[in-house]
């Protein structure tokens, strides 16, 4: 019984790995992306309150570019008011009431190694290079955001609010975001996060249409391309449910597709349907209170996920270029 158990855990093992690898050719044989992290939040950290117009000017001048951007979109001061700045900068790397001194000093301690971010970033990436050569690839900042945002986008430039994923079980997140919120406000969280925004930005919306099918079938090719990118991380964890809510996903998937047709939800446009199926939030209100937030997106993944096991020769940049929805439904023949 040991044997056939130690079988079956090796079979579950390899197929995880193996996620994917019917489209990419073997690591070896692709160029190798090393994506630029640039550590913006340690030359933060670095600021000393008694010299700091200095300090600040020397940020402005190492960070031409990411400097003002953090400034204006994250403080919200304009970038060229430096004597203001000079008054809030040493309160919101000390401030106490909002927690941001002792969440400053957790998230230097989180991310002192990111060598398994970097890691797992760059074979994303590498395997982005080679499905699309001409893509820009980015470099990533680090930075502090004071609770106010995950990811940043800018031209080239990716932010990473590295205070949005110090751990689901950090106590300050009690005071800023919603439960259901802290299961992806992990470390481990940021390269999924990372990869999947940088997909949605350079991959647009081709539909000629806004109806909910639509949008399902775009981000269901989304995600899963993201799943495909991480062939050692479980699709629960690229859709940022936990394997329970995945698996009653799972176990509900005929009943909740029978509802959505019954419903013939598919075809609507309104902003509350949409809204209901494709925001994060606790639940899915359209189909129950059990059901996970953005469940039009899961639904949309095993759409496409269909789509792609029925049609064998079509390649993943075929598939993200096709903008008819209808037709990949129709073509995936999913029936739960």
């Amino acid at each position: 019984m040991k044997k056939y158990l130690f079988i079956l855990v090796c079979l579950v093992a390899m197929t995880a790995c193996d996620k994917g690898r019917k489209y990419f050719p073997k690591d070896s044989e692709m160029e190798e992306q090393t994506i630029e992290f640039v550590r913006f939040d340690n030359d933060l950290f670095n600021v000393n309150p008694t010299s700091i117009t200095d300090d600040i000017r020397i940020l402005y001048d190492k960070y031409p570019i990411f400097m003002p951007l953090w400034v204006e979109d994250i403080l919200g001061i304009p970038a060229a008011d430096t004597t203001y700045l000079a008054q809030v900068l040493p309160q919101f790397l000390s401030d106490t009431l909002y927690g941001f001194k002792k969440t400053n000093a957790r998230e230097q301690e989180v991310f002192a190694d990111i060598s398994n971010i970097q890691s797992s970033i760059n074979q994303a990436f590498t395997r982005i290079h080679w499905l699309y050569p001409e893509m820009e690839m980015p470099t990533i900042y680090m930075f502090v955001s004071g609770f106010n945002a995950p990811i940043y986008f800018y031209e080239d430039i990716i932010g990473i609010g590295a205070d949005m994923y110090l751990g689901s079980d950090y106590e300050y997140y009690n005071r800023v975001v919603y439960d259901y919120q802290k299961q992806t406000m992990r470390p481990e969280c940021i390269p999924v996060d990372i990869v999947s925004a940088y997909l949605f930005r350079n991959i647009p919306y081709t539909a000629t249409k806004i109806r909910l099918l639509d949008q399902m079938i775009y981000r269901g090719k989304v995600m899963y391309l993201t799943s495909l990118l991480f062939p050692q991380v479980a699709d629960y964890e690229v859709m940022g449910y936990s394997e329970e809510q995945w698996d009653w996903c799972i176990e509900h998937e005929q009943a909740i597709w029978h509802l959505v047709m019954d419903k013939r939800d598919l075809f609507k446009t309104e902003s509350l349907v949409l809204t209901s199926y494709l925001n994060d939030g606790p639940f899915t209100s359209e189909v129950s209170q059990d059901a996970p937030g953005r469940l039009g997106i899961w639904l949309g993944w095993r759409i496409v996920e269909s789509y792609m096991e029925h049609n064998e020769t079509i390649t993943l940049q075929e598939l993200m270029a096709e903008p008819d929805a209808q037709k990949i439904l129709e073509e995936s023949y999913y029936k739960p």
